[in-house]
């Protein structure tokens, strides 16, 4: 997004001058890192192995307090990666409060790093206890083991660290929602069970939206958006503090603190404004090794290569879906069949494709598509997988079961049929989780309005110098986030026009040959296989059987709608499709042929 330009050379610059500024004014500044540093750039991915140059990058940050997110443990080689790499880089600061590893000196499970973090700042004397939770994942590979958030805070450990009475804050940090989250509020009422005044200040992560929870007059809990595109700042003054010297300034009982917080837009005009740095003075020794290690891993890399040229915006939930400015559109109607075209394995039977929409986690801007941008658009290794003959009626019926527009919901699918598929051993429907199938989410809080409120622009103008102009005594803005929150509507740093998010489906699908014709298509005869079908699309006319196509990402719920439709299939009975071509490589390969520059 425009606007949001920060380089890691920048944040690592940026940090540094804000802790000099702490130290300078006696107050102290923790950087904290909740989670999902892997997967979405092509500097990670596409290195051999994953992760060759940014491992040793991102320990050049001084980072106080660091946990997990899923994306570190969807295979055991990323997981290795973690406790080998990322743990020991930051010794010390590395919490894993539910998260354990296997050990083969040992030949057991043990955690994957300290449970939690006892310490007190330097400068007042802070006394904190930390925590670093992942939420109830269950895709993790089987090297790792997340325990239940619920059965972690009834362990001895934390029992004991949550009724330390020399503490002044606790801070939650994890890879957990803060708002409408089963872990949030268990770890909150477990606290608060046995400490009901010592404040809490959680910072959360995972769904990727700026928002601010409060608990109670002295609980609240902060996310800062998604893909490093927000710096959350948040600042609590009051608690209860010891100074440099070690004599108590204020008992933790008589504490009365005040939180706030700030998303600051991630790029360089931004934090020259907040460390009060100029083109000259920002940039460190350090911040500029690390930008000549970036370029040198990128040119390695061969990153800016191009493979064709995007003729416009393609969005994935800032436009209408289906329109001509939607990548799940553009998908299904043109990317897709054109797949399906040249990879069938049987021509004379018609297939069906389907995919998540959570394989796409960007949007594609016009310009050149390098292979950079393809691991920013998908960057999953998941291929395809096939059934060679199901009936035409009931391929079509799972889509309308994986959007939840059937005659039953998905956790009911779950529910009323796992107890009958005892052959159905993927692990991600042995679990309520049905994280696998949730769609890009908006980057926004849930209580965000359309609109800027009154109390945003009315807010003094010394406070947005950077992003917005004057023209003629008002104040022109670029789009951007605007949020509203438990803690009200000023929280964003920069104000900005707002941007319109649109509700996407669960999954596509696309059928060769087409079935339906689609408007939004340059080609009139592609098909429209969206959520919008109806129940009586698939009683149309149409073939028999189709070879049905699908991300092998959802192969857990396609094969549990196929046997709630009837059909006695299993995991086993699929087969590898077009020799386990990555959807990262479809695109590309599909840009390649089709853009020019």
């Amino acid at each position: 997004m425009a606007g949001m330009a920060g380089t890691y050379k920048n944040y690592i610059s940026f940090a540094k001058h804000m802790r000099d500024k702490a130290d300078d004014d006696g107050s102290d500044l923790l950087v904290v890192d909740t989670g999902d540093r892997i997967e979405g750039n092509g500097l990670y991915d596409a290195s051999d192995p994953k992760g060759r140059y940014t491992f040793d990058i991102i320990k050049e940050q001084e980072i106080d307090i660091i946990c997990s997110g899923n994306h570190e443990l969807y295979k055991s080689n990323s997981s290795e990666d973690e406790f080998r790499q990322t743990v020991p880089g930051f010794k010390g600061s590395y919490i894993a409060s539910n998260l354990d590893i296997y050990y083969p000196d040992t030949d057991a499970f043990e955690p994957l790093a300290p449970r939690f973090k006892k310490f007190t700042t330097k400068n007042q004397g802070i006394r904190i206890i930390a925590f670093g939770f992942l939420y109830d994942f269950n895709g993790n590979a089987n090297n790792t083991k997340v325990q239940p958030v619920e059965e972690t805070v009834k362990e001895q450990w934390f029992q004991d660290a949550i009724r330390d009475r020399d503490v002044d804050l606790f801070l939650v940090i994890g890879h957990v929602p803060a708002r409408f989250s089963k872990e949030t509020n268990s770890i909150y009422n477990s606290i608060r069970k046995v400490q009901w005044d010592t404040p809490i200040q959680f910072l959360g992560g995972h769904t990727h939206i700026r928002d601010c929870v409060r608990y109670d007059s002295k609980a609240y809990g902060v996310e800062s958006g998604r893909y490093m595109e927000t710096i959350g700042f948040v600042s609590i003054s009051g608690l209860s503090t010891s100074g440099k010297d070690g004599a108590q300034q204020l008992e933790p009982k008589k504490a009365n603190p005040s939180f706030s917080r700030r998303y600051i837009d991630n790029n360089l005009y931004s934090m020259r404004h907040h460390s009060s740095k100029n083109d000259t003075t920002f940039a460190t020794p350090l911040g500029l090794n690390v930008s000549s290690s970036i370029a040198s891993a990128r040119k390695t890399l061969n990153l800016d290569k191009t493979f064709g040229c995007a003729p416009h915006d393609y969005w994935l939930n800032r436009a209408p879906y289906p329109s001509n400015d939607s990548i799940l559109t553009w998908l299904e109607n043109e990317v897709l069949p054109d797949f399906i075209t040249k990879s069938s394995t049987d021509e004379a039977t018609p297939a069906y494709i389907i995919t998540n929409t959570g394989a796409m986690r960007f949007d594609i801007f016009k310009g050149p598509f390098t292979i950079d941008t393809t691991f920013l658009v998908s960057p999953f290794t998941s291929g395809f997988r096939y059934l060679p003959s199901v009936p035409y009626e009931k391929a079509t019926k799972i889509l309308q079961l994986l959007n939840n527009e059937g005659p039953i919901s998905l956790s009911e699918l779950r529910i009323s049929h796992l107890s009958a598929s005892s052959s159905l051993h993927d692990p991600a429907l042995r679990e309520p989780d049905l994280e696998i199938l949730t769609p890009a989410r908006r980057p926004v809080s849930v209580m965000s309005k359309q609109g800027i409120s009154t109390a945003q622009t009315e807010r003094p103008i010394d406070q947005v110098p950077l992003a917005s102009t004057l023209d003629h005594g008002a104040i022109k803005l670029t789009p951007g986030y605007t949020t509203t929150d438990d803690a009200g509507s000023d929280g964003d740093d920069t104000l900005h026009e707002p941007i319109t998010f649109y509700d996407v489906p669960n999954c596509i699908a696309a059928a060769v040959p087409p079935t339906h014709p689609s408007p939004f298509s340059p080609a009139p005869h592609l098909p429209r296989s969206s959520s919008s079908h109806k129940q009586e699309d698939s009683d149309n006319e149409g073939p028999q059987t189709v070879q049905l196509v699908f991300n092998e990402f959802i192969q857990g719920w396609v094969v549990l709608a196929l046997r709630y439709l009837g059909e006695e299939v299993d995991a086993a009975d699929t087969r590898p499709y077009a020799g386990g071509k990555s959807f990262t490589d479809v695109i590309s390969e599909w840009v390649g042929e089709h853009w020019t520059c």
